[in-house]
């Protein structure tokens, strides 16, 4: 289902299309020096896309297997490569891609085919592209084959010149510079045109027929596709298509159902186009099934339980052992495992295998493995080129009766130590800031790109809607859709609260306690910075600050993956401390309607109004609004997923709402700074404390003048203490685009986090108190070795509620002030006005406000007619 061009993508890239986009695609070509590099590439992208190696420059033939065995899914090489390659018998020869630029290299090409025309006549050939036909009738290619392929070289790369090479049958190489997904980017050319040039339209409606897919291969639905809705679908990177009478349908717009878009391709004869998408929610059919024809079955249905139990199953439940005890589950997989082997009929082995397919997927499911990353990796091992011989290993085939029983030795054997697995190690990229571009650099120090704020406002904008037309019934509706709290029959709960909702163990209890009192007084000491402020700007002339509380507030505590009493004390005591009439609360209640006793304690604590029993876009609509049941308020504070962050800023700029909102928010993350003197364990738990937030979550590492022996014990603190994480799935979601940087010196680690704006910023190095000069921008610091993250996130006393996605360089954290509000005041003698008159009415008449002017100059007629 590729499409029929090849993208380049460079070592440093500068513009075009990012490697995320060109995976849309479904395949990219990368030039390499070495085989460390291709390994390198591979390991880290063999899960989205099909990697083609330009591999001309590795002369040694062994490398060449390697990077074949690594997982490529062809090499690009020179004719002398490929004589040398013939010695290896092993090498598929539909995993080459031979360059043969001149008639010459044609012939020898033509001849290497000849030599052994039944293993040969599957290796694709890349040409210039006046040499296809002639190329393709020496070599007897049809044009639907695609072994063809063509690189313009030095050539210009026009539209008209890729479709010509594709009409003639050949699939173009371009580089990722010269493409876009974007709207009227000029000098470069639209991958959309390239898409639709090749694809059939229905003759009917004009429109493309297109199947859309899971990441498996599994039919969701079939739908219909326009040059527009493609173009929308790859530059937001969701699931767009064309409704044959509403025009453009995002999916997942109205239901919440989105989707991720994955890669974009054709069948076999381009009048289908396949859209190959991760869906999110309950599933791709408006009826609520996984797709158009039905609930999942077989192992994508168990996939699905088992997802939903880790996710809520009951406390001391058969499976939720199974999760939290991995001694259990590797005791039922080797029984199951035992019992497959001795079954003997049909029945038995159909029986014994859906046993050991249950245990061995629930431990899959624990670590966050999925059905597709076990098929990927099957995928990859049918690309290796060096085989095993497959022998059983000794006690396994002892006791198969394979081999004989092994003699007591006379003492025991050390265990070889065990061979590293590199695909499943988790790791973050590296980045040597001497040896990469500073463009180059500042394209890593971008965070993870987020969803179109266009298409989530489009998503939230009608939910919004609804909760101000239905009230309380369209909260409910979205609890009930959304949290699956279908029992709830109100959307709040009001102080005060039942003592029933709030049980807690003692240790609990005290830790929130404690930690209340800690942010009170933090929060209380910065009453002074509020005080009413008085001077007299000239003789007569008083000014005055004072703040006054905002009545009411709106706090709005996530709940998704993780329950966060913590926010709820960081937006509840400040709101307090500063006098606040009315605090409110939000937060999505469990599937049973309850909600976090820990939630309701905090809000008891803080003397909050009411909690809002809902989360996302239908939370912020309600409190921004009001309804039946919940209060409107004046400020809304919180962080929150991207629904959530869309709806604030949406309602923040409705004027009918007459609501503020603390700051824009992105996903949590974390920069530490690390010196020789860091704890490599330290290191390690202060990035994971973040990485386990959430997979769109990133941490960044800026290591000053490591060695590296000490990089690498920090790397693998990295990988053993997230291996040991129940979160360990989103961990290494989160690090897949979280990034190490090597820098000189501390004083080049200061620029690059300064550029990057961190929510939080931790510096482990020498002298770090001293450091805190050179901070700029950060939405809070940690000082030295004995200052985790985590007690800024919980009982230290400053707030964690914090700007990110680099907005800390416009933006404060939450504070005492963000629940105030300023008042000035001007109080003027007879006198003053008379000092500052002339000069006012002189401005006024510049700005020709002669209104402004007669204000003042009427009342110094008035004052001279007094006093004469």
């Amino acid at each position: 289902m590729a499409t029929p061009f090849l993208i380049s993508y460079p070592s440093n890239p500068t513009s075009g299309l990012t490697l995320k986009q060109i995976a849309y695609f479904g395949r990219v070509l990368v030039k390499v020096s070495s085989l460390a590099e291709a390994e390198q590439f591979l390991r880290q992208n063999f899960r989205q896309l099909d990697v083609f190696v330009d591999a001309t420059a590795i002369s040694s033939a062994g490398d060449l297997v390697d990077v074949l065995n690594a997982g490529a899914a062809k090499i690009l090489i020179t004719v002398d490569q490929l004589t040398a390659l013939s010695q290896e018998q092993s090498v598929p020869s539909s995993r080459l891609l031979v360059s043969t630029l001149s008639d010459g290299q044609i012939d020898s090409f033509q001849q290497w085919v000849a030599a052994d025309v039944i293993e040969r006549n599957d290796a694709s050939v890349c040409v210039t592209p006046a040499a296809i036909p002639a190329a393709a009738t020496k070599l007897n290619i049809s044009s639907d084959s695609p072994r063809l392929y063509t690189t313009f070289g030095d050539e210009a790369v026009t539209e008209d010149a890729i479709n010509k090479v594709t009409q003639a049958g050949a699939i173009a190489i371009l580089p990722s510079q010269v493409l876009t997904v974007e709207r009227n980017a000029s000098g470069q050319i639209s991958a959309v045109k390239l898409i639709a040039a090749r694809a059939v339209t229905d003759q009917a409606n004009g429109l493309y027929a297109t199947s859309v897919t899971d990441e498996r291969g599994s039919c969701l639905g079939v739908v219909w596709s326009s040059d527009e809705s493609i173009a929308e679908a790859l530059r937001t990177g969701t699931g767009v298509y064309q409704s044959r009478k509403r025009g453009l349908w995002y999916k997942g717009q109205s239901s919440g159902d989105v989707q991720e878009l994955i890669r974009i391709g054709y069948d076999c004869d381009a009048d289908c186009l396949v859209f190959v998408v991760k869906q999110i929610g309950r599933g791709f059919c408006h009826l609520g099934t996984e797709s158009c024809f039905g609930a999942a079955t077989g192992l994508a249905r168990l996939q699905k339980t088992l997802l939903a139990r880790k996710a809520d199953a009951p406390a001391g439940s058969y499976t939720a052992r199974l999760f939290n005890e991995p001694k259990l589950a590797e005791a039922k997989i080797m029984e199951e495992a035992e019992e497959l082997c001795r079954a003997t009929t049909k029945e038995e082995i159909a029986f014994e295998a859906a046993d050991l397919l249950y245990f061995a997927l629930t431990k899959c499911t624990a670590a966050g493995v999925t059905l597709e990353d076990i098929e990927r990796n099957l995928d990859l091992k049918s690309l290796k080129v060096k085989r095993r011989k497959g022998d059983a290993k000794g006690p396994w085939a002892e006791k198969a009766g394979l081999a004989p029983a092994s003699k007591p030795a006379p003492a025991p054997t050390p265990a070889p130590a065990p061979v590293e697995d590199r695909t499943s190690r988790i790791e973050m990229k590296r980045i040597d800031t001497a040896s990469t571009p500073v463009t180059e650099v500042k394209d890593f120090l971008k965070r993870p790109s987020q969803k179109s704020n266009d298409a989530i406002v489009a998503l939230v904008k009608p939910i919004i809607q609804d909760v101000v037309d239905g009230g309380d019934a369209a909260v409910l509706k979205y609890t009930h859709k959304f949290e699956k709290a279908t029992s709830l029959t109100s959307p709040v709960i009001k102080a005060p609260f039942p003592a029933e909702l709030m049980k807690l163990s003692p240790d609990v209890q005290e830790a929130i306690d404690i930690s209340i009192g800690n942010i009170q007084r933090f929060h209380a000491a910065q009453k002074g910075s509020n005080e009413t402020l008085r001077m007299e700007t000239m003789p007569g002339v008083v000014c005055s600050r004072f703040s006054r509380a905002i009545e009411r507030v709106g706090l709005y505590i996530p709940g998704g993956t993780a329950v966060l009493p913590s926010t709820a004390m960081m937006l509840g005591v400040p709101a307090m401390v500063a006098g606040c009439q009315k605090i409110v609360f939000a937060s999505p209640p469990r599937s049973d309607g309850s909600i976090s006793p820990e939630i309701v304690y905090v809000a008891h604590k803080v003397g909050a109004e009411s909690i809002v029993l809902a989360g996302g876009a239908q939370a912020v609509a309600a409190m921004a609004y009001g309804t039946e049941s919940v209060s409107k308020v004046d400020k809304i504070l919180g962080p929150g997923n991207q629904f959530v962050t869309a709806a604030k800023m949406f309602v923040s700029n409705d004027t009918s709402a007459g609501v503020g909102i603390d700051m824009p928010a992105g996903p949590s993350e974390v920069l530490v700074i690390a010196d020789k003197t860091a704890n490599p364990a330290f290191v390690a738990s202060d990035l994971l404390s973040q990485a386990e937030h959430g997979v769109d979550s990133q941490v960044i590492l800026i290591a000053v003048d490591l060695t590296e022996e000490q990089l690498r014990a920090i790397e693998d603190e990295v990988d053993a203490q997230a291996k040991a994480l129940p979160r360990m799935d989103i961990v290494r979601g989160s690090l897949e685009h979280s990034v190490t940087f090597l820098v000189r010196d501390i004083n080049e680690a200061m620029i690059l986090s300064n550029e990057y704006a961190p929510e939080h910023l931790i510096l482990q190095v020498d002298g770090a108190e001293a450091l805190v000069d050179q901070v700029q921008n950060a939405g809070s610091v940690f000082i030295g070795p004995w200052t985790p993250e985590s007690v800024g996130d919980y009982s230290a006393g400053v707030n964690h509620s914090l700007p990110t996605y680099g907005y800390a360089k416009q933006y404060s954290g939450v504070n005492l002030g963000s629940f105030l509000k300023h008042i000035t005041s001007s109080n003027l003698t007879a006198d003053g006005l008379l000092g500052l008159a002339k000069t006012v009415e002189t401005l006024a008449a510049l700005e020709g406000l002669d209104a402004h002017k007669r204000a003042v100059s009427i009342r110094v007629a008035q004052m001279q007619k007094d006093r004469s």
